[in-house]
């Protein structure tokens, strides 16, 4: 099977890569700008088995309609987008851009070569700031209402989906809506030590994880809590956070369980919520190591608490999570961050 991967050397794009790669023998093409994924990250992939990598933007329509014609593409898994939110709010005219419009094409030339299966990275973002969360989380039929350009764009997104494939029944989807993403490889040396290959690169990251774990390792001489207002157990915001091998599994589920299944939505996380504050202190802990956290205004665009209901994709793809630990999922973005 050949398949395409946008955003193959990015921080979750790599990590797909990585356990096709390892776990089995399709073809595999990366396609990605090199804007925030990292040449680093390819060699390391090569050095697992080789695969095809093509720099290109997707805003380059007609070569990337080139690219999926000359390569045969049986199956597209998109990971290519702009996704802080601050900057979203910003300037969402580069989310619309970026994160729909290119997206849009991709599902364009998808159809016209054939493309029968499509797997899109999309985020909680696109439930906004949910009122009554039920008990066991928010599932997929819970209403969307992004409350930032960043959700919009990829609710958008989803649409385009959805409506390609109700005219053209060859074509079918899977779309993931994220939770919290974070750590790194989970890799041990022969000396079992916890040796990250690949992780989270892109610099001036938003993320609350890595930003943490910057701060362990002294690249960082503090960081920000935004807000301390929220309806939540200490004040801060709430997340559902899932470990990038976990995510990645559930992806390669996916092309197989289009084989035989109708297009899904399904949600990607642990069911679990910590606060910021309990996130900081757990990486402290990890790492034996105390820095300065300092409580500033809240952010725009963020919602007070996002937990996912996870139990459409754990029943119907089988998906058993083998790193739901907050602990080692900090353990591993910090062993990361130690060697970069």
């Amino acid at each position: 099977m050949n398949i395409l991967i946008t955003g193959g050397a990015g921080y979750i794009g790599s990590h797909i890569t990585k356990q096709l790669l390892e776990t089995t023998n399709h073809n595999i093409t990366i396609l990605d700008n090199l804007s925030t994924g990292s040449k680093k990250t390819l060699k390391t992939l090569s050095s697992i088995r080789k695969f095809k990598f093509i720099k290109l933007d997707l805003k380059k329509f007609k070569k990337v309609n080139k690219v999926l014609e000359q390569n045969k593409i049986d199956v597209i898994m998109h990971f290519a987008a702009s996704i802080i939110v601050p900057e979203s709010v910003e300037n969402p005219l580069k989310y619309y851009m970026n994160n729909t419009l290119n997206s849009t094409n991709l599902i364009k030339c998808a159809t016209e070569n054939g493309v029968k299966r499509f797997i899109f990275s999309s985020t909680a973002a696109v439930y906004g700031d949910p009122n009554n969360i039920p008990a066991n989380g928010i599932d997929e039929n819970y209403p969307t209402n992004p409350i930032n350009p960043y959700g919009m764009s990829k609710l958008m997104s989803e649409r385009v989906l959805v409506d390609t494939a109700a005219v053209d029944k060859d074509f079918k989807f899977v779309i993931f809506r994220y939770f919290n993403v974070a750590g790194a490889d989970i890799y041990y040396e022969p000396s079992t030590k916890l040796c990250p290959r690949i992780g989270q690169s892109f610099p001036n990251a938003t993320h609350l994880i890595k930003i943490a774990s910057e701060c362990a390792v002294g690249k960082r001489s503090k960081m920000s809590i935004f807000g301390e207002d929220y309806p939540t157990i200490d004040g801060t915001c709430v997340r559902d956070y899932i470990h990038v091998d976990d995510l990645a599994d559930a992806h390669i589920k996916a092309i197989d369980y289009l084989d035989t299944n109708p297009s899904d939505v399904f949600n990607l996380g642990y069911g679990k919520g910590f606060s910021v504050k309990e996130v900081i202190d757990t990486v402290k802990k990890v790492t034996k190591v105390d820095f300065e956290a300092d409580v500033v205004n809240r952010r725009e665009g963020d919602s007070a608490i996002l937990i996912a209901d996870n139990a459409k994709v754990v029943s119907r793809m089988n998906w058993v999570p083998r790193y739901d630990n907050l602990a080692l999922i900090c353990k591993s973005a910090y062993e990361w961050e130690r060697r970069i």
